[in-house]
């Protein structure tokens, strides 16, 4: 159905994907993993031919991408793409019609996946009215009401409680029943353990594990040791002979070193733990995860950055502005009283002057007041500037 090979991309000085090459069958699902950043939503928008790869190719049953595709694929973008003000059966018939499905036909297909998302009763309430996880559920349906061939979800599970997680599984496998080429990302490795049939790990741009979820089990050996537990299980990672561990309160999951033995396993911990399970099993995808992406130092310091310096701002009334301004006041009201104080004594002196003089002040005044609101407006401009560069 879809085959891409050596797909690149680079975004200024970041390559965001570099020789990417993934094949979606149809009646099989394919799990697109790996940690935040690694390439995976790039990937897809080049796939939807929403951005151009640098280089590479992308071909649909052997065809490059053209318009007559586009219908054949559903897409559900990780985030939220619906107009919020518009109601639920509404925005659903809006996208039907991008389709070019009528509105008879796309009313009778809403109504049945409303009621299978239970959201039948909420069909005139508004997008922005509805929870996160039901919010996904409509965007959902808009990507597979058009019965497309090739369906892409991007972090499909996202904000889904649990029943409703089984319910959007259950389509996916029925969806897989009927011949659809599934695609999905997800940071839940359970559920892309459970529902792959084939996967791809992908890790800062480069593709660094592919194949079938069995394949890639088998590959990471059988080494792996499920335990169950009564104590505190915190010592487990220090062990020697444990070159990887997640530890939980009472259960654990620990990859081992090849030379070691169950009985020198258990005499380890038996002292410690009263071991209730301990099972060698198949390395989770989770554990798989882990080994191949690792884990973060949480522990080391990030590089101090060096800080722009915040930008010298003077007092308001040091500005040459306010300074000019201040100085006009000041002699155009002492002259003023000056006149008042004059006209008590000298009786021939014109309230006139003292007027043009008092006006003249009364608008000195209001320069003022103009420039000190001028000089503070570009003192926080520049404040506010300096802290967008310290951040």
């Amino acid at each position: 159905m879809l085959k891409a090979d050596n797909l690149r991309k680079e975004f200024a000085t970041v390559v965001a994907v570099d020789g990417i090459s993934l094949e979606a069958r149809r009646g099989e699902i394919l799990g697109l993993i790996g940690p935040n950043g690694a390439g995976k939503t790039t990937t897809i928008r080049m796939i939807l031919n929403i951005i151009q790869p640098d280089s590479g190719t992308i071909t649909f049953d052997g065809k490059p991408f053209n318009e007559g595709i586009r219908n054949l694929l559903g897409y559900l973008p990780e985030e939220r793409g619906l107009y919020r003000k518009n109601k639920l059966l509404n925005a659903i018939l809006y996208f039907a019609s991008l389709k070019g499905i009528e509105t008879a036909e796309a009313k009778r297909r809403a109504y049945k996946w409303l009621e299978r998302f239970d959201l039948l009763n909420n069909y005139q309430s508004k997008v922005e009215e509805l929870s996160k996880g039901n919010q996904q559920k409509v965007q959902f349906i808009i990507s597979i009401l058009h019965d497309p061939q090739l369906v892409i979800l991007d972090e499909p599970f996202s904000g889904l409680d649990p029943v409703n997680q089984i319910v959007l599984k259950d389509i996916l496998l029925e969806l897989k029943q009927q011949g659809k080429a599934v695609i999905f990302s997800t940071h839940q490795m359970d559920q892309a353990e459970k529902l792959s049939d084939g996967i791809c790990l992908i890790n800062k741009g480069k593709m660094v594990l592919e194949g079938s979820v069995k394949e890639v089990k088998q590959r990471f050996g059988k080494n792996s040791v499920h335990l169950e537990y009564d104590g505190n299980g915190s010592f487990l990672k220090a062990l020697p002979f444990v070159r990887q561990s997640t530890v939980y309160e009472n259960y654990a999951e620990l990859v081992l070193t090849d030379s070691i033995r169950s009985h020198e396993i258990l005499e380890a911990l038996s002292s410690k733990l009263e071991i209730r399970k301990f099972e060698y099993v198949e390395p989770s995808l989770n554990s798989i995860f882990i080994e191949v992406v690792g884990i973060p130092d949480t522990n080391s310091q990030p590089e101090p950055v060096q800080k722009k310096a915040k930008p010298k701002l003077g007092n308001v009334f040091s500005d040459k502005r306010i300074k000019r301004e201040m100085a006009s006041l000041i002699i155009f009201a002492s002259v003023t009283v000056a006149v008042l104080i004059a006209k008590l004594f000298v009786q021939t002196l014109s309230w006139g002057v003292a007027g043009i003089f008092a006006f003249g002040t009364i608008a000195t005044y209001f320069k003022f007041l103009k420039a000190k609101k001028d000089v503070s407006s570009e003192i926080q401009r520049k404040m506010k500037e300096g802290n967008s560069d310290e951040k």
